[in-house]
């Protein structure tokens, strides 16, 4: 719709035409407002996007609707991307997907952070003949390694196929160098040298109130920039299901994180990453991912070095352990040894780590190094934040009496 110009309007009329009566205005109905209730519980579901692509062209009288649609669909059903939903052909698609940046921002601004760190993420799509899913990578190497999620590309590694679109536009297929649904993260490589890589923080460094800034693909737009601080450290983060379950020591954000933000890198105030965006948190009740509410979580950065490292040399990953079953079913302070054996498995695994610095069956773990423990899942992620051979110190209580242990972490291969 087009308006004129605001002065042409008003201008008097030579020969105005016999004012009409207007009829009455119609009534509004009474529309009551009512509350709407939400548990406060929250369940984390990962950002993927998974489903098949839709029509490439609309009729422009269904577009509005199709639209939000496909919005929906792309959260609650995981669709590819705005290559599908929003109409767009492959060169419509790829010219508003990445823009080209104009003005030059200072370096430390979240303009000129976005400038730097752009160029060096990728748009992932892998494909299969029943489904199709996108996310965000970043270039890890410049010889054509790049590290995304796991849960992005898992479908595709058997039969499948994996596209890697670069910031120019450029596409390649990738190649999986290794993969672990333990910690979620897959690293591809592209036939492809002279790329720039970002650099990976030391995560340790990282405090609440960081301000950050996470790039990603959220729903197939690429090259998206949103920001936001550090909101938390070290939360114990579960996510996935039983048979490619991920444990996070992970990194809280309030930055924007959405369906197709999966593998896309969470960066500082110099444009270095401090993690991986891998999962968000949605109210409970729901069972897929709906949107941001602003409780995204990271994969550390140190983490991801040293399993993207261990990847490229050997293609499989390894997590450290103490030997130990925990007893879910506890409910007191701490966290219980289990008193018996489960599935086969000794409740200490004989000459395992935790045997070998003294723990038993029935011992309470009230901390490590320091950190209280209040569930198994924070004893997990905590020990699956180090590294095998990395020594920790355990607070146990046994029989009324605390007692401090140190525990020379083994190693197991991850899934």
């Amino acid at each position: 719709m087009t308006y004129g110009d605001p002065d042409e309007r008003w201008k008097p009329q030579e020969n105005p035409p016999v004012p009409q009566a207007e009829p009455p205005a119609p009534v509004a109905p009474q529309v009551t407002e009512q509350p709407t209730h939400f548990e406060s519980q929250d369940v984390v579901v990962r950002p993927d996007q998974r489903g098949a692509t839709g029509p490439r062209t609309v009729r422009r009288s269904t577009a509005v609707l199709l639209v939000i649609t496909a919005l929906l669909a792309g959260l609650l059903l995981g669709g590819v991307g705005a290559r599908a939903y929003f109409g767009l052909g492959d060169d419509a698609a790829q010219a508003t997907a990445t823009p080209t940046a104009t003005v030059v921002r200072a370096p430390d601004s979240i303009a000129g952070i976005a400038q730097a760190v752009v160029p060096s993420t990728v748009y992932i799509e892998a494909t299969t003949a029943t489904s199709a899913a996108s996310g965000t990578g970043l270039i890890l190497r410049s010889d054509g390694y790049v590290v995304t999620n796991n849960h992005l590309i898992a479908e595709a590694v058997d039969g499948g196929t994996i596209q890697v679109t670069f910031s120019d536009g450029t596409v390649e297929q990738a190649e999986v160098v290794g993969r672990t649904a333990d910690y979620d993260l897959a690293v591809l490589h592209v036939d492809r040298t002279g790329l720039r890589p970002l650099t990976l923080a030391n995560s340790d460094d990282v405090a609440v109130g960081d301000p950050v800034i996470a790039v990603g693909a959220p729903l197939g737009l690429e090259g998206t920039v949103t920001s936001g601080i550090v909101s938390a450290l070290n939360r114990a983060v579960q996510a996935g299901s039983a048979g490619a379950t991920t444990f996070m020591n992970a990194i809280q954000t309030d930055a924007a994180i959405n369906p197709g933000n999966s593998g896309g890198p969470l960066v500082n105030a110099s444009g270095e990453v401090i993690g991986i965006n891998t999962a968000i948190a949605q109210a409970s009740g729901t069972s897929q991912a709906t949107g941001s509410i602003g409780l995204g979580f990271a994969i550390p950065s140190n983490q991801v070095k040293r399993t993207t490292d261990q990847l490229i040399e050997t293609g499989t990953a390894t997590y450290p352990i103490i030997g130990i079953l925990l007893d879910s079913r506890y409910t007191g302070e701490g966290v219980q040894v289990a008193t018996a054996a489960s599935d086969g498995n000794e409740p200490v695994t004989p000459g395992g780590p935790g045997e070998l610095a003294g723990i038993r069956a029935g011992d309470i773990i009230l901390s490590i190094d320091g950190q209280p423990m209040t569930s198994a899942d924070e004893v997990i992620v905590f020990v699956r934040a180090h590294a095998p051979g990395d020594e920790i110190t355990l607070t146990i209580r046994r029989g009324g009496r605390e007692d401090d242990v140190t525990v020379t972490l083994g190693e197991q291969e991850a899934n």
